[in-house]
């Protein structure tokens, strides 16, 4: 049996979950009180998401023989299956019987945080970080519970902490930009934004499609004269990112003899249509025919450019973004064409980060019964077929479809009087033009909208409106149609 036993644990590391079940089955046919093969198959369910053979086969070990490390199992099984509550039930047990164990503590604090028992949770990681500073998985966790509570200075402390002991983690330096930079401290925060994951798939990104030329030619770092020198630009993260940040493509370009820019496709035509003498690219162009001196990731522009603070929100009195005049027109012959207040919407953005920014649909539905308004979809993409629960019940047009590009988005915002939107790239296409923006923020909000949401520093144009608390879009929405009905009157 110890053969067996050895062939099935060596399977079970490796991942090989099929084989190694097999044989640990095999074994309590003849073992059938063999507690440790019982607890470890109720670890293989637990990894292949079983939950309830797994639950079934740690009490069977802990039915045999009692032991913590058995029930820590049940801990990280209810974790796993997501039941926090349970969770949290289990390792209080533990840590009760063994107040000094770091591991029951540390998962005790982790079930906390993930059944929204946020104080607890902060006590917890507490009294784990005193019993174990060097365990610097407690400080990551707790820097996110400051930043929950609003308070980048205590996360910024916490992101320190683990730097002490792991210098050259990037993604704490990263976590510690974004600190830095809701408090304003660009100084610091760009250079630890320099660490960003983007940042390096959008160079290895380019590396595939340009081979020879990205490995011949050096990354600008802001030190250099580029008087006569070409420089490459390429996008990485989202829309909004690169729409917020081209407010510094005129002083790049006055920078360089030339700047060439890889937007993505989406933006490409919008930006042609405000290129401050840069050139852009598409995707997949021909090497041979393109030539540059330096290469830069885009949203590495304000720290090569030198800002360290409120030099970052290079404000334009009209806006940095201008609609095409001809795509202006068509819109207002088409869709716009009336002497009502006119609000577009939009409730959801990009899905895979930042789950709390969504919207629901209907709970714009209380706006679309004001008098006087006429409103307008703005949704593409992830949420369009919300838009179905609007049809039938309220006149709401969907100009969506009519989205080719960022050009054509841009053109239909010229004819708006006012946008309502979740924080996605609408915000910031708006704010580029200077339309009026009320963007709805959730409590634990992205860092660029900073600590004070009385005014917005990036764009003169927005309103921020926040949740008061975690999932509470109601009173945002209570203020939204309050101040919306004073505007109304006026």
């Amino acid at each position: 049996m110890n053969k067996i036993f050895d062939e099935a644990f060596a399977n079970h590391k490796s991942g090989k979950l099929t084989a190694a079940r097999d044989l640990y089955e095999q074994i309590l046919k003849e073992e059938p009180q063999n507690h440790e093969v019982w607890d470890l198959l109720g670890v293989l369910y637990t990894q292949a998401k079983q939950f309830d053979k797994a639950l079934t086969c740690l009490q069977k070990a802990i039915s045999i023989k009692p032991s913590n490390y058995y029930i820590e199992n049940i801990g990280r099984m209810y974790f796993e299956k997501g039941d926090f509550e349970k969770a949290v039930e289990i390792y209080e047990i533990l840590v009760k019987y063994n107040p000094n164990n770091y591991d029951d503590i540390f998962h005790l604090a982790m079930s906390y945080k993930n059944n929204s028992q946020m104080e607890q949770a902060k006590e917890t990681y507490l009294k784990a970080i005193k019993l174990a500073p060097e365990k610097t998985e407690a400080y990551f966790n707790l820097a996110y519970l400051y930043f929950n509570d609003n308070d980048p200075q205590g996360a910024i402390k916490c992101f320190k902490k683990v730097l002490e002991y792991k210098p050259d983690d990037w993604e704490t330096t990263y976590f510690l930009g974004l600190a830095y930079m809701q408090c304003k401290n660009y100084k610091d925060g760009l250079r630890c934004f320099e660490q960003r994951l983007c940042k390096q798939s959008a160079i290895l990104s380019q590396e595939k499609t340009y081979p020879h030329l990205m490995k011949e030619k050096p990354i600008y770092t802001g030190k250099e004269d580029l008087s006569d020198k070409i420089l490459y630009t390429y996008y990485e993260a989202g829309f909004g990112d690169v729409l917020m940040f081209y407010r510094y493509m005129e002083e790049l370009t006055s920078k360089c003899k030339k700047v060439i820019f890889k937007p993505q496709k989406e933006l490409k035509p919008l930006f042609e249509e405000n290129s401050y003498g840069a050139e852009f690219m598409g995707l997949y162009e021909n090497e041979k025919e393109m030539y540059f001196d330096y290469h830069l990731p885009f949203l590495s522009l304000p720290y090569v450019l030198g800002k360290t603070g409120d030099d970052m929100f290079i404000h334009h009195d009209d806006g940095y973004l201008k609609p095409n005049p001809q795509k202006v027109k068509f819109y207002k012959e088409n869709y716009f064409n009336n002497d009502k207040f006119k609000i577009g919407i939009k409730w959801q953005g990009n899905s895979y980060y930042d789950k709390e920014r969504i919207l629901k649909v209907e709970d714009f539905f209380r706006l679309f019964e004001l008098d006087g308004t006429q409103f307008y979809s703005c949704q593409t993409f992830e949420g369009s077929q919300e838009f179905e629960k609007i049809k039938g019940k309220y006149n709401v047009i969907d100009l969506a479809p009519t989205f080719k590009d960022f050009s054509y988005t841009s053109g239909a915002l010229e004819n708006l009087d006012l946008v309502i939107c979740n924080d996605t790239s609408l915000v910031h296409l708006a704010g580029a033009m200077c339309k009026p923006c009320w963007v709805l923020l959730p409590h634990v909000y992205n860092w660029r909208w900073h600590n004070d949401l009385s005014k917005c520093d990036w764009y003169d144009s927005v309103k921020l409106f926040r949740q008061p608390t975690n999932g509470d879009w109601k009173s945002v929405f209570d203020s939204v149609e309050k101040e919306l009905k004073t505007l109304l009157e006026k």
